[in-house]
């Protein structure tokens, strides 16, 4: 659908957490993240993105890049072409996202119709245990021990074992993935590889900074590796490949939008890649997007919601672990 946009705003909202998130690459107390509106026929989408201090992103950087592209927005485009007017990151996400919304109330459909993958199913997300001292962490999955499924994030090596060892104790029936988010060394790898499996670790995610991952390619891991970090579009696909990754988890922070998440997520299980749906911090504005993408994956973390305080009019609507859309939803919907 070509849409000549009326309006196009955007918006700075920071949210505190509940449970401040920790990672080994720093500390986030507030999900700090960038709507955005596109407004045509009367009708108005919403887009929800976040700056990740990973990338060096902020908030002026996705303001910037979104003005760069007012002139061609307001002119009128495609979502296609938004994948050639705009880099991936954060900015085309919000606005690819509104973009979708902005169609489905034009159109009279449902994104999910729009996206095929109608009608949509409940999935499970991930609990993600964040990273801090062994006995804080312990303490948190004793407390979340029921939930079907944590996420635990490593990533400082001295302490690793005795984290996941300790939550493994403290929540013995959970399912468990490890993200080591970029903070290990080849060596600390395959030591935490061999602890990992003996915990019953399903997965392990972005173990290798991304600049440095090539030492992956002939490796035999006892258990799956992921790549978080290591591909952001169908681009990277081949080198994801060449690494033996057998996971690709798709952010829409970092593909640029639902429109390259859900072609990425196509190609990747073409190429007989597992999929994992993941977020950064967002409201469920930003989760309701992921939501549809998560429904072809294996594994889901659209967690960042339950760690806010309650929204008034949720998108997203969590039982536990459990995600669907809420009563109140309203992005993607006819309008």
């Amino acid at each position: 659908m070509r849409v000549k946009f009326e309006t196009v705003t955007t918006r700075a909202v920071s949210v505190p957490y509940v449970i401040i998130r920790h990672i080994a690459r720093g500390t986030e107390t507030d999900a700090e993240v960038v709507q955005v509106s596109l407004s045509a026929g009367g009708k108005t989408g919403r887009g929800e993105a976040h700056p990740t201090m990973r990338y060096h992103e902020t908030n002026d950087t996705i303001f910037a890049a979104i003005d760069a592209v007012r002139p061609h927005l307001l002119a009128g485009c495609t979502r296609e072409e938004l994948l050639t007017l705009m880099k991936p990151g954060p900015a085309r996400n919000a606005v690819d996202c509104a973009f979708w919304d902005l169609e489905a109330k034009l159109a009279g459909r449902h994104a999910e119709e729009i996206a095929g993958c109608a009608p949509v199913h409940t999935v499970t997300t991930v609990y993600t245990i964040s990273i801090m001292s062994p006995a804080e962490m312990i303490e948190l999955a004793t407390k979340e021990r029921d939930r079907p499924f944590l996420k635990i994030k490593l990533g400082h090596f001295a302490d690793d074992r005795a984290r996941l060892e300790g939550i493994r104790r403290a929540a013995p029936n959970a399912k468990l993935i490890v993200d080591a988010n970029e903070g290990w060394s080849f060596d600390e790898m395959k030591e935490m590889t061999k602890v990992a499996s003996d915990c019953g670790v399903l997965m392990l995610e972005q173990p290798l900074h991304a600049s440095r991952d090539e030492v992956l390619k002939g490796y035999s891991s006892p258990i799956p590796i992921g790549a978080d970090e290591s591909i952001h579009t169908r681009a990277d696909l081949d080198r994801a490949a060449d690494r033996g990754y057998a996971f690709v988890n798709i952010k829409l922070d970092k593909s640029g939008g639902l429109t390259e998440a859900l072609a990425l997520a196509e190609a990747a299980k073409a190429r007989g890649f597992r999929l994992m749906v993941g977020c950064m911090s967002g409201t469920t504005l930003a989760m309701a997007p992921g939501f549809l993408v998560a429904q072809a994956c294996e594994y889901v973390d659209l967690d960042s919601p339950i760690y806010l305080p309650p929204e008034v009019r949720p998108e997203i609507a969590y039982d536990g672990s459990i995600v669907a859309w809420a009563p109140t939803r309203d992005w993607g919907k006819p309008g």
